[in-house]
């Protein structure tokens, strides 16, 4: 039996998530419906992507039967609200990253999926693809020796677009791409707790961050740095550095396709779109997608590639890196 996906938001991530899934075989993967804020959003919606339901409210896609899994693709700023609503409602939920806007409403989520025994997961679609998954075969055979650091970096030009920019739509460099590099230090040393947080950042008038560098310290004397920007041009890839060699995610890191180990690049091809795409390598997104149907058909309420304990980490080292940097947000006081 198929999975039966409710979208849940008509922007450009949900049409990238909605193209990679029809990239997946429809006896797996159907979309049953969608919702936006109003109804001619999600008609259109619905006419590009061939979805037989439309609704112009989020609150009729959570009266709907013929839902498994409601995938939220709204802004961030919103995922409590929204995510709240369809978790009481005892619907299974994949929500975008960053899952929140701090570790106060990320827990909140996460209770609510708990009382209500419902599968949540934060959609780290890096965490799903499959150069992901080899670098962790090659760590857990100690490929390239005990690991000493990690580097990760990821920078855009990216100034120029408002909601980037703006504290009130949760704007900033960490949250909308910098956590990528902090989840990626995060899965190489397995979900550890740093045993130290440094972070220094340059703030923007707004009062998000434009850049931030963060460095962690493991247990063991491992480290790992973690840039971003949103005023440039980083490499964009991450590097394992080991006592017996190197391995590279190569560009971009947070959805890769090569890999590079002492050198040696392989490859990792992504199925072509069936519509223009809003984000590099979208049809990616087709792994997290499988990931959900495979702990809804056994019954498990969170991702072992993406737990929820992973992602209350990764946040609680979000909400200190901004505490030293001065980045504060509504939600913050709240």
């Amino acid at each position: 039996m198929a999975t039966r996906w409710g979208i849940c938001g008509a922007g450009n991530i949900s049409h990238d998530f909605c193209v990679a899934l029809r990239t997946l075989s429809h006896e797996d993967h159907q979309i049953a419906a969608v919702a936006a804020r109003s109804l001619e959003s999600a008609e259109k919606f619905a006419k590009t992507h061939g979805i037989p339901k439309a609704y112009g409210s989020y609150q009729e896609l959570v009266k709907d039967p013929n839902i498994d899994v409601v995938y939220i693709g709204v802004l961030h700023t919103h995922h409590l609200q929204v995510g709240l609503l369809f978790l009481n409602a005892g619907k299974n939920v994949l929500c975008e990253k960053p899952f929140a806007m701090n570790l106060r409403e990320v827990r909140q989520l996460i209770s609510a999926a708990c009382e209500n025994n419902v599968f949540l997961m934060e959609a780290v679609w890096s965490r799903c693809f499959p150069v992901y998954a080899e670098v962790g075969r090659l760590l857990s055979e100690s490929a390239v020796g005990e690991v000493k650091m990690v580097k990760a970096y990821f920078g855009l030009s990216l100034l120029d677009r408002e909601r980037i920019t703006q504290k009130e739509q949760g704007g900033g460099g960490l949250m909308l791409i910098g956590m990528y590099c902090l989840q990626f230090a995060l899965m190489v040393f397995k979900g550890e707790r740093p045993e130290s947080i440094h972070a220094t950042g340059v703030l923007l008038p707004s009062g998000v961050d434009e850049s931030m560098v963060v460095v962690l310290k493991f247990s063991g004397n491992r480290m790992a740095v973690c840039a971003c920007s949103i005023a440039c041009d980083l490499p964009n890839d991450a590097t394992i550095c080991g006592s017996k060699g190197m391995i590279r995610v190569v560009h971009p890191m947070h959805c890769p396709t090569t890999l590079e180990v002492n050198g040696k690049e392989t490859e990792f091809p992504l199925p072509e779109p069936g519509l223009p795409l809003n984000f590099s390598n979208s049809t990616g997104l087709r792994y997290e997608a499988e990931d959900v149907r495979r702990c809804l058909l056994k019954g498990l309420k969170e991702s072992i590639k993406m737990s929820l304990t992973d992602s209350e980490l990764l946040t609680e080292i979000m909400d200190e890196a901004r505490r030293q940097v001065g980045v504060v947000y509504e939600q913050d006081s709240q």
